[in-house]
């Protein structure tokens, strides 16, 4: 039975695909775990499982007793009859066969053997897996639950949860679908492969796979930021002189990045060139075609961008999408502007942060009657109306227009 048992072990460790010298190291620490129960340190318990001879055996040592009432002891007399110098407190080497323990000592070493053997194979599935994290795997949907598609990928079985896929993406069991590791975990006693499709990185690594350019170093991918499904913007740079990266990417008639879009449910995917200049990036970023100016904030990261009104919608996009990415992939806060919006927001804000005091026409009198009401800057006398500055005791009609004009053109 003993040659029965390494036989058994073995075919499971090539079943299992597991390493047999540590398997062998599984059984042996098994084994001593149920046995080392009945005996103490003073036994010198050793396990011996030998595949080559098919041996498993505990080496112990018996220590010389008056009475043999445990396993590690050995009565003086029989102790005598193997050799007759043997006194109290000695010790007598002893070799047992698996078969020579009780049935009782065998279950406890079989279900500790075989709790190693699966904490053996899950941890070489995560060894085999976290070498695959951050990397695309390609499987077959095995079923949908609640949540989301189990993924057969050989071996073992991932999951795409329902919030790392696309939305209206939708897959039919035995549908190849291909997706980024974004995490290895042990949950009680399996290990789950969790994968995303709406990863920014799941874009970096198609990127990859289709554009040889970005594999061999020529073209640098800065930066992605994304709205899965819906858009995606990838800066890239070129490190070789005279590369044009954005083409590289684009490809030939715009087939490379027809391949991505395939592989992201159809996402747009917008190539942006990196350029180590704020306003040139924020540009890039909306679309060079349809920028005007781009003026920084003199403080903190803001920015106006400036279109012309036939490209104001294309700018800000659909649902906000175009500026929004543009402002995550910038890093900047972004408005959009036509020329007029803009002027008018700079003279609001002008207005806004003068005192009434500077406005032209201003005497004594009058400033005192406005403060007592609460006008103080001059967007308060530009909002106020007409017959809102007449109410006042000792402001006329025509001062109060004045006023108004002086406002208006401040």
């Amino acid at each position: 039975m003993s040659a029965n048992l390494m036989r058994s072990l073995a075919e499971l460790a090539n079943l299992k695909q597991l390493n047999r010298d540590e398997l062998s190291q599984i059984i042996k620490e098994g084994l001593k775990q149920a046995i080392a129960k009945k005996l103490t340190s003073e036994n010198n318990l050793n396990i011996i499982a030998d595949y080559d001879t098919n041996r498993i055996e505990a080496h112990f040592d018996r220590i010389v007793t008056e009475h043999d009432y445990n396993l590690g002891d050995i009565s003086l007399a029989d102790a005598k009859r193997i050799n007759p110098n043997l006194e109290l407190g000695d010790k007598v080497p002893t070799i047992m066969s698996i078969l020579d323990f009780e049935p009782k000592v065998i279950r406890n070493a079989r279900k500790a053997i075989l709790e190693r053997i699966k904490l053996m194979e899950e941890s070489r599935i995560i060894d085999d897996y976290e070498a695959q994290k951050h990397q695309i795997v390609s499987g077959k949907v095995r079923k949908e639950d609640y949540n989301g598609y189990i993924i057969s990928l050989g071996y073992t079985d991932a999951l795409l949860p329902k919030d790392e896929q696309i939305e209206n993406e939708y897959f039919k069991v035995g549908d190849i679908v291909r997706a980024f590791v974004i995490d290895i975990k042990k949950r009680k006693n399996d290990v789950v492969v969790i994968l995303s499709r709406t990863h920014p990185a799941f874009v970096k690594k198609i990127l990859e796979m289709e554009i040889p350019e970005i594999t061999s170093g020529d073209v640098t991918v800065k930066k992605i930021v994304r709205e899965p499904g819906i858009r995606s913007k990838v800066a890239v740079i070129s490190n070789t002189p005279g590369l044009d990266a954005t083409a590289c990417c684009l490809g030939p008639k715009g087939i490379r990045i027809e391949q991505v879009r395939a592989e992201v449910y159809g996402e747009l995917v917008d190539i942006v060139e990196w350029d180590e200049s704020p306003e040139q990036l924020i540009a890039n970023a909306i679309g060079p075609d349809l920028v005007e100016k781009v003026y920084l904030a003199e403080r903190g990261k803001f920015a106006r961008i400036i279109v012309r009104n036939e490209n104001k919608n294309l700018a800000i996009g659909k649902q906000g999408k175009n500026v929004k990415l543009a402002a995550k992939l910038t890093d900047y806060k972004l408005d959009i502007f036509t020329q007029e919006e803009f002027e008018d927001k700079i003279a609001e804000e002008r207005r806004i942060t003068s005192h009434i005091s500077d406005l032209d026409g201003m005497s004594a009198h009058l400033l005192e009657v406005l403060k007592e009401h609460g006008y103080t800057s001059v967007q308060d006398i530009y909002e106020a109306s007409v017959e809102e500055l007449t109410n006042m005791e000792g402001m006329g009609k025509k001062t109060a227009e004045k006023l108004k004009e002086s406002a208006r053109y401040f």
